[in-house]
């Protein structure tokens, strides 16, 4: 894949990822644990599927018998993603969990710099300062932590960005790992989640409705995106895919100007700017320096 094909795959990643918090606010009686187990149970089961048709059940079943640390290790965190998201997005509002996964870059390029030992660039790090401060600006408004409620959910959702900057991190430390096959760590994360919140989501409440909501949200805005996301790893470095991942809360917005008619306010369109002009620039320089 070369580097602009990922970069526009990682586009659409989070196009994906971003429909969540929309979405959730249309439930009729799903809530809580439930919520998580069944996102996190049709994730499992879309997965299963689609690595069986790419991979064949055979070579998927070997693969998660050999797979080894690394590959338990990254489906850990996955599983942290997946749950942490969720009962963050019940405890507070869509703007505060996104607001808080933002950090993501951060977290990832320190993990690199000292995991991996990565250079950073100076532009990567203008543009995560940059993008962050668009981003606080966009909810600075919005932040309520006055609100124990609020708080909790914001502390539940930091899991989700330390989560990731491991997971990043190790996939790019195993990408030169001969016959590493970190796609099962996705479908190890989703059943772990779908596991750990089972006992605590009975008795089921979610209708029909809900459930036909919780499957779209279990394979559009994780399995395929998470597939996706594991492949682009392989062609772009952790912290810019960390960084290209804030588009998530852009596109966040606009799902939910769209779907829940909530429009953004001034500061949310100008600290929108912000990021997508740091997100722009880092890739145009990018480009600049592979020209020969």
């Amino acid at each position: 894949m070369t580097h602009r094909k990922a970069v526009f795959t990682m586009i659409a990643v989070t196009l994906m990822w971003s429909i969540a918090g929309v979405v959730s606010r249309h439930f009729e009686a799903a809530r809580g644990f439930e919520v998580t187990f069944w996102r996190s149970f049709f994730n499992a089961v879309a997965l299963v599927v689609m690595l069986a048709w790419l991979r064949g059940a055979a070579p998927l079943a070997q693969a998660i018998r050999t797979g080894g640390r690394t590959l338990w290790l990254s489906g850990l965190c996955w599983a942290v993603m997946y749950t942490a998201f969720m009962m963050a997005l019940t405890l507070t509002t869509v703007a505060n969990v996104l607001v808080t996964m933002a950090l993501g870059p951060l977290f990832t390029a320190l993990m690199a710099r000292f995991a991996l030992g990565h250079r950073l660039a100076t532009r990567t790090w203008a543009a995560i300062v940059v993008a962050g401060a668009g981003i606080a600006w966009m909810y600075a408004r919005e932040l309520s932590a006055s609100d124990p409620a609020h708080l909790l959910g914001m502390l539940v959702a930091l899991g989700v960005p330390v989560a990731a900057a491991i997971n990043w991190t190790l996939i790019q430390h195993n990408r030169g790992a001969a016959g590493q096959d970190m796609l099962p760590a996705v479908l190890i994360g989703a059943a772990l989640s779908a596991l750990g919140t089972l006992a605590a989501s009975l008795p089921f409440q979610a209708t029909a409705r809900d459930l036909l909501l919780l499957a779209l949200l279990g394979t559009v805005q994780l399995a395929i995106p998470c597939l996706l996301a594991v492949t682009v790893a392989r062609s772009l470095s952790a912290p810019e895919i960390s960084l290209l991942g804030l588009l998530e809360v852009i596109f966040g917005v606009l799902w939910a100007w769209l779907g829940a008619d909530e429009a953004p306010s001034t500061s949310v369109l100008s600290g929108g700017l912000l990021v997508l002009g740091a997100l722009a620039g880092n890739e145009l320089l990018a480009l600049r320096e592979r020209r020969p």
